[in-house]
């Protein structure tokens, strides 16, 4: 059996495979195990040093000996790092597997949904119901123009013999202004008066011309 399969308690080939979340956080508790070695890890690397320190004058094999620990215990950290990069990796993975699986489950259970809603319905029921309602709204539509339209009751005449007794009527009142035309000719203009004009007509035209004598003699005063 492969390390994952034992450590997500796989069985055998007919075996059931383990559900996502139990492996997702069996995937944690490995995270949190390797953490905690971690800190124990670099608390020992940290004695060992002290102890190297400490013995490096007094004790030259026991501080080598520390050292050699410290080497030990920092490749153990470093082996460490690179597992549980591995199993972060691996746990987004799965975490990102189960999300998406839930969503397309969510997606399917809504698709059932509108096939149920659609068993009852009949695409060629539906068409015969839209066809009867624009029916209905054209037949609406047609009584709303028959009421609003405006109706005479008693009142049916013919436009023609309407418009012929209006051009009689003009007729007539076309005649009648002739007649009053031709009236006037018999009518004797006023005659021309043969008296002459009266005096104060001579005497101011007389006026007007000693002015404009007067006049034309400053315009010749100042043109000189």
């Amino acid at each position: 059996m492969s390390v994952f399969g034992k450590l997500f308690g796989g069985g055998g080939k007919g075996g059931k495979g383990p559900n996502p979340q139990e492996a997702i956080q069996k995937l944690r508790e490995t995270e949190e195990m390797l953490t905690k070695k971690q800190e124990y890890l670099e608390q020992k690397i940290d004695a060992e040093l002290l102890t190297a320190k400490k013995n490096g004058t007094k004790n030259k094999r026991a501080a080598l000996q520390a050292l050699k620990r410290k080497k030990r215990y920092e490749k153990q950290l470093a082996q460490i790092d690179g597992t549980l990069s591995t199993i972060e990796f691996q746990r987004e993975a799965l975490e990102n597997a189960n999300t998406n699986t839930e969503v397309l489950k969510n997606m399917g259970f809504a698709a059932k949904a509108m096939k149920t809603a659609h068993e009852n319905m009949d695409l060629d029921k539906v068409d015969d119901l839209m066809q009867d309602i624009t029916d209905q709204q054209e037949l609406a539509q047609e009584i709303s123009d028959a009421i609003s339209r405006p109706v005479g009751f008693g009142e049916d005449f013919d436009e023609d013999e309407l418009l012929a007794e209006l051009e009689e009527l003009e007729q007539e009142e076309l005649d009648k202004n002739l007649l009053e035309i031709s009236g006037t000719e018999d009518v004797p203009l006023p005659s021309v008066p043969l008296n002459p004009l009266p005096k104060k007509t001579a005497v101011a035209h007389k006026k007007r011309e000693e002015e404009d004598e007067d006049d034309m003699e400053e315009l010749k005063a100042w043109a000189m």
